[in-house]
């Protein structure tokens, strides 16, 4: 059983991202509390930019031998998918804010710059397709990714979860 986990640093930003996209995920799918979706967007995507730093910068632990070149090759696909989709969501929100009548803010703390986009531009309606798509694309994503982190650690029992805690 593989025990070697990742860094403290990659394992804080992981657990930290996973809750605010959770949190973001509920409240863009109900559509409440904008103004706050908006913010923890913002701070996945600086978060998420830090993460993948520091995921080029420190190797991550082995998979167990148990798993296939298969399983490990979907893993890394699913994970290069997560932070494609951890970058792409908020940047596809801040394109719909920046079209936006009302001041793009971080927490009310400071304003946030706005991009150059016009409403009803192509590069709004890109942006706001995607957003809409890829918010049920992520949660399948996120869903997936916990299903088998489960499944790893209660069926499996082969320590791939244990990495992450």
């Amino acid at each position: 059983m593989n025990t070697m986990k990742y860094n403290a640093g990659a394992r804080t930003l992981h657990w930290i991202i996973a809750l605010l996209i959770i949190g973001n995920l509920a409240s863009g799918l109900l559509h409440f509390a904008i103004p706050v979706h908006k913010a923890i967007g913002l701070t996945v995507l600086v978060l998420s930019l830090a993460r993948l730093g520091w995921r080029m910068a420190w190797k991550a632990p082995p998979y167990p031998a148990s798993m296939s070149r298969a399983e490990v090759g979907l893993a890394h696909a699913v994970h290069g998918v997560l932070y494609l989709f951890m970058i792409a969501m908020p940047l596809s929100g801040w394109i719909i804010a920046s079209a936006g009548k009302y001041p793009l803010s971080w927490f009310g703390v400071f304003q946030w710059p706005k991009l150059s986009v016009v409403k009803g531009s192509a590069i709004y309606g890109a942006g706001h397709e995607f957003h809409e798509i890829g918010g049920w694309v992520l949660l399948v994503l996120v869903l997936g990714h916990i299903a088998a982190a489960l499944r790893h650690h209660f069926m499996l029992k082969d320590g791939v979860l244990r990495r992450m805690l």
